[in-house]
């Protein structure tokens, strides 16, 4: 058996406790030599509809013990893997709770609403169709989030009936590459998915060639943001044209 290096990065996931997906995908997006390590919260109540108010609440919720657990492994960055729980606060509140973060952990931080940023930038994006697996005020905040940096949204798809916080992640592959479809624009320049817990990342090479434009998603888009902060090798199970930009 030959040996893993496992010395070229630790990332730490704070991950809402019943996502299923944001682990999966970045394990398959992780750079080898690379370690992922989770820490799961709470702030929410599993059987409400995951609506503004609920996810404003964990965003706003005390993760004080969730960072001192993560911080156990001296991460050399850390992910916040809710995308909507800061959209609903807005982009003070992100950059606020990313500070948080760093100074609690000494480490690099990225959150979820803001990897969608950076990507898009990225790519030098100014116009996006825009869908998640969310109704109503959420995906109005995400707009506006998006706004204020400069990113405008052309058209906003919804998934069309709402879903329960396991429901979101038991959304398929095929229901997600729909639901890319019905949010793209004639001007828009790319496609955002934003959600940590859609299946999305399995089906961004499928879109893109679809559409032909690039497509964004929270988790390709926070793993982009590790590997340039880091400075991480490409390889090759990165999806999307995002990667290109490295």
């Amino acid at each position: 058996m030959t040996a893993e290096n496992r010395g070229l990065a630790r990332i730490g996931v704070l991950v809402p406790y019943t996502n299923t997906n944001l682990e999966p995908d970045l394990m398959r997006m992780r750079v080898p030599g690379t370690t992922l390590h989770a820490q799961r919260m709470g702030g929410y109540d599993v059987d409400e509809i995951p609506g503004s108010d609920q996810m404003a609440g964990l965003g706003a919720s005390d993760i004080s013990h969730d960072l001192r657990m993560i911080a156990g492994v001296r991460p050399d960055i850390v992910l916040y893997g809710c995308t909507s729980a800061t959209l609903s606060h807005g982009p003070t509140f992100d950059t606020k709770l990313a500070k948080s973060i760093i100074d609690t952990c000494q480490a690099k931080c990225v959150t979820a609403a803001g990897a969608l940023v950076a990507a898009l930038q990225a790519l030098g994006v100014r116009r996006i169709g825009f869908s998640s697996p969310y109704l109503g005020e959420i995906n109005q905040q995400a707009v506006r989030f998006l706004e204020s940096k400069g990113i405008g949204t052309l058209r906003c798809a919804d998934i069309g009936r709402a879903l329960g916080n396991y429901g979101q992640g038991e959304l398929t592959p095929a229901e997600i590459h729909d639901l890319a479809l019905r949010a793209d624009h004639a001007q828009a320049e790319a496609i955002v998915l934003s959600c940590t817990d859609m299946r999305s990342v399995e089906v961004v090479e499928m879109i893109e060639e679809a559409l032909d434009k690039p497509v964004v998603t929270s988790n390709q888009a926070m793993m982009f943001c590790v590997m340039r902060a880091l400075g991480l090798p490409r390889h090759s199970t990165l999806p999307g044209r995002l990667f290109e930009c490295l």
